[in-house]
Formats: structure tokens, sequence, C-alpha cells
């Protein structure tokens, strides 16, 4: 790619970038919707737990499965 088209992309894509930075701004979240009803927030313990302690836990579950069943067919062929 030659120094005109990287210039345009470059250009393109900033311009892209700051429409979509205008159009999302923050401040429309301030004004609440009819029938929102928005409930308490988590704490940093359920936080954690939500985000970090069950993706963990499933993956384990899933991958002991897997290790399980997979040992189970090498025993009965082998």
């Amino acid at each position: 790619m030659d120094k005109k088209n990287a210039l345009r992309a470059g250009a393109v894509a900033a311009g892209t970038t700051l429409m979509m930075l205008l159009m999302s701004s923050p401040a429309l979240a301030l004004t609440r919707d009819d029938g929102d009803d928005p409930g308490s927030g988590l704490s940093v313990v359920e936080t954690l737990g939500l985000y970090v302690v069950a993706p963990i836990a499933l993956f384990a579950v899933i991958a002991g499965l897997v290790m399980v069943l997979d040992r189970s067919k090498k025993q009965h062929q082998g």
C-alpha cells in the first residue's frame, strides 16, 4: 500500500471512530426510559463470583468431563 492509500485509510478510520464516539455519548445514558426499573447493584464479592469464579468453575467442570470421557474411550480401545 502506498503512502496516499495509507493516509486515506487512516483518515477514514479516524473519521469513523470520531463519529462513533460522538454518536454514543454517555450523556444519553443519564435519562431514564419509561418502565426503567434497575435493581440493586452487586457487591464486590458477588461481582467476582459471577464474572471470575463461575466461569473458571464452569471451565474446570467441562475440562474434567472431557478428560474423564477421553480416558474411558482409550481404555476400551487399548
